[in-house]
């Protein structure tokens, strides 16, 4: 069940990784900035569709080559789904879960059918070409079980996403702390999408990113408190976790910790910086999760709200500065909470010596695995396939947005020492056959230098 939902969670990154051209162009089309309603309406036009969005990129993401057949699959299985069920109750809205489900059943049937082989005379419809009808069919099943079952789901999911809403900054402030706890088994995509795009409902748009988008003014409250987190207090940690490093490595450790913090403050990308300490010190960890609660919740008092297309860095907050609700304090609570992150990083790693960046032992010094910028990730693939057990270890190789996604047959030829002294920020032992390597944004690069060599 924990590797389907994390499958689930990788999958979902692709659809989303669309919104922050969404949001960009919908917030540049503007009157207070460009002043030209078919740029809005570009932007628009991705949100008002996000259920079909979805149901291509999840169906992508699950199908085992990533074969755009069957994202085709998951588009023909969200109509029939959608109005299928519409036409026994109009009142169903499966909105984002629909085309999730839809992505999901074609996914699976791709992996199944996409190399099915027919009769002779029905030649022509097999392999991929029988994944869409496939789908189709069975979605045609679903269209008429969820036309009867899915009103009382739809209820209870109305019902939890108002008392998650109305819990005030308890309720936001418990997202926050689950957003950053799931973050290591990589679960928090699936929390999110619920929280950011089911939960509520405004003039059609539903869950808090798009009801923000929408013009939706309580909007904003599950997402707003990211930001002195994401661009103040997590590049404080960074700096702290320099100057506690030992005196003959902080040069060494600089280079890599800015790098992240400048990741984090500018786009909002944490997992590189998180894992770094995550493992190492996970005291640290869960008082940065209590942070980020009580960010959320502190924000959610104060009525601020903002919100962003992909995520809590400078780009989002200076782009939809004048959709929020006095933005202005959350600068104010970054200081506040880089002076916190410093001050406590710093004492803790020095009163208990953990071994963060800078502070660990010689054997576990990081190697640059590169001989120069144009073949570093090559070298850094073909270390990474040695220290997996080599080629005849490793079944699958896929990847989300900054973290590795393999499947091995023998779990203890991983080694995750060697993995980490070739630029790995941390390795996550799923079960007996799925590991996860976190690398950074630039994974996609990594992951298709291995595969080249995987064959």
């Amino acid at each position: 069940m924990l590797t389907f939902l994390q499958r689930i969670g990788k999958s979902l990154m692709l659809p989303i990784a669309v919104l922050p051209a969404a949001a960009i162009l919908l917030r540049l089309g503007q009157e207070d900035l460009f002043n030209q309603a078919f740029i809005a309406a570009a932007g628009a036009a991705v949100f008002d569709h996000l259920p079909l969005i979805f149901a291509i990129g999840v169906a992508i993401g699950f199908s085992k080559d990533s074969n755009g057949t069957a994202g085709l699959a998951g588009a023909i299985g969200y109509l029939v789904l959608v109005n299928g069920t519409q036409a026994i109750d109009p009142n169903v809205d499966m909105a984002i879960l629909g085309g999730i489900i839809s992505g999901i059943v074609a996914g699976l049937l791709y992996n199944r059918f996409h190399d099915v082989k027919l009769p002779q005379w029905l030649g022509f419809f097999g392999g991929r070409r029988f994944v869409p009808i496939i789908t189709a069919t069975v979605m045609v099943i679903f269209a008429g079980l969820f036309g009867y079952v899915w009103p009382p789901i739809q209820d209870g999911i109305n019902q939890i996403g108002q008392w998650i809403i109305g819990g005030g900054a308890l309720g936001v402030g418990i997202f926050g702390f689950l957003n950053r706890l799931l973050i290591p088994v990589g679960l928090h995509h699936v929390l999110n999408s619920l929280v950011w795009f089911v939960f509520g409902e405004y003039e059609g748009a539903t869950g808090d990113l798009h009801r923000f988008f929408a013009g939706d003014p309580t909007a904003g409250s599950f997402m707003a408190g990211f930001f002195p987190i994401m661009m103040f207090g997590l590049p404080a940690a960074a700096l702290a976790m320099i100057a506690a490093a030992e005196p003959e490595r902080r040069k060494e450790v600089t280079g890599m910790l800015i790098g992240i913090a400048v990741t984090a403050f500018v786009t909002g990308v944490t997992e590189p910086l998180e894992f770094s300490f995550m493992f190492l010190a996970p005291i640290l960890y869960v008082a940065h999760a209590l942070l980020t609660a009580s960010s959320l919740a502190i924000a959610h008092l104060l009525e601020i709200r903002h919100g962003f297309g992909f995520s809590g860095g400078a780009i989002d907050f200076v782009l939809n500065w004048r959709l929020a609700t006095k933005p202005a304090l959350l600068i104010v609570m970054g200081l506040i909470y880089a002076l916190i992150y410093f001050v406590l990083f710093y004492v803790v790693i020095k009163k208990f010596d953990l071994k963060t960046p800078g502070r660990e032992d010689e054997s576990e010094e990081t190697d640059a695995s590169s001989n120069g910028q144009a073949d570093k990730y090559d070298v850094m693939a073909s270390h990474f396939i040695t220290d997996l057990g080599g080629q005849e270890n490793l079944k699958t190789i896929d990847h989300c947005t900054t973290r590795l996604r393999l499947t091995v047959h023998d779990m203890g030829k991983v080694n995750e020492e060697l993995l980490k002294k070739h630029g790995a920020r941390g390795v996550i032992k799923v079960n007996e056959t799925n590991v996860q390597v976190i690398i950074g944004t630039d994974v996609e690069f990594v992951a298709d230098r291995m595969k080249n060599k995987h064959g």
